[in-house]
């Protein structure tokens, strides 16, 4: 499903009352060890309200429907229902949100402190899918879906508007999938105009699968951001957005991930979690190489963790 720019201004002016413009910032490339791209400019989407880019596509299908009595209902790995939660709390809505074991603590204290009610069932996101499509049949709920969904999708695509403005020279951008609301959403907004690059885990390569396969199938889902990058399939709606506009999907391993969250804290002391920092890893691993002198955009998506000490224990001294 793609979106015409008039449609995502549109879903942006909506939106400007309720979510964050989140800032770039551009960062010396040598600072990160990298001596390929000429610049290199994050977006810092991990500041967006509730931690993650998802809120804005939580607001668009909020702003845009009827609430039921029974309230909103989703499914999530985390950030959705983190993000579903925050918006029908400010618009004073119920939200049931269901979520795996695997959801980070981080993200389940958080859902509960936006007051939602929080359902924790089976081991992976499409346990929780099934529980809340379920829970949706049953009592008349509003299903609000992570990423196939074309709200979720057309509040995600003012990401790769306000990246455009901000940061308008770009010859790539580098964006992290799961379900693939980000990149299509993204992919909707520059339809060609700059190069696009997916990110996968190796453990949850579900877009590389369908591209493959020429359809979405079932993948891996596994892995260390597997609370927000594996879903087990792609949307159907973004899909064909991927196909048309997506240049390669690059796989990264969960220890380039972690180099990456490393990284980050060290240059910019931002903690982000595996999800955020996995187009970044990319960069950093060399699974994606620049030509000599292009401008890459990386978007930092996600910062729902607890936070993380990554430097050496402290050694002690011995007392006096």
């Amino acid at each position: 499903m793609m979106f015409t720019r008039e449609q995502i201004n549109r879903a942006a002016e909506v939106l400007r009352p309720h979510v964050r413009r989140t800032p770039t910032i551009e960062v010396d490339p040598a600072d990160f060890g990298l001596t390929g791209p000429a610049r290199l400019t994050l977006k810092l989407e991990y500041l967006q309200h509730a931690g993650s880019f998802k809120t804005r596509g939580a607001f668009t299908n909020l702003l845009a429907t009827e609430t039921p009595d029974a309230g909103v209902a989703a499914a999530s790995g985390g950030n959705h229902g983190a993000a579903i939660a925050f918006a029908a709390g400010r618009l004073g809505r119920r939200a049931t949100i269901f979520v795996p074991k695997i959801a980070s603590p981080a993200k389940l204290a958080q859902i509960r402190a936006y007051g939602a009610e929080l359902v924790v069932v089976g081991e992976r996101y499409a346990d929780a899918l099934e529980a809340c499509d379920a829970f949706v049949k049953e009592s008349g709920a509003l299903a609000i879906h992570a990423y196939d969904q074309a709200g979720t999708l057309l509040g995600q695509a003012t990401v790769g508007q306000e990246f455009d403005a901000q940061a308008p020279d770009l010859d790539a951008i580098l964006v992290a999938v799961g379900g693939g609301g980000l990149i299509g959403g993204v992919a909707s907004w520059y339809a060609g105009a700059k190069r696009l690059i997916g990110v996968e885990p190796e453990a949850a390569p579900t877009l590389s699968r369908a591209l493959a396969a020429g359809r979405p199938v079932d993948a891996e889902a596994g892995g260390l951001a597997a609370d927000s990058l594996a879903p087990r399939r792609v949307g159907a709606l973004m899909f064909p957005i991927a196909q048309r506009f997506v240049e390669q999907v690059v796989l990264v391993e969960d220890a380039a991930i972690r180099a990456a969250q490393e990284a980050l804290w060290r240059v910019l002391r931002i903690v982000a979690e595996p999800g955020g920092a996995a187009a970044l890893a990319a960069l950093l691993s060399g699974r994606y190489a620049p030509a000599a002198g292009e401008h890459i955009g990386v978007l930092v998506c996600g910062a729902n963790t607890d936070a993380v000490n990554f430097s050496s224990p402290a050694s002690t001294v011995p007392a006096a």
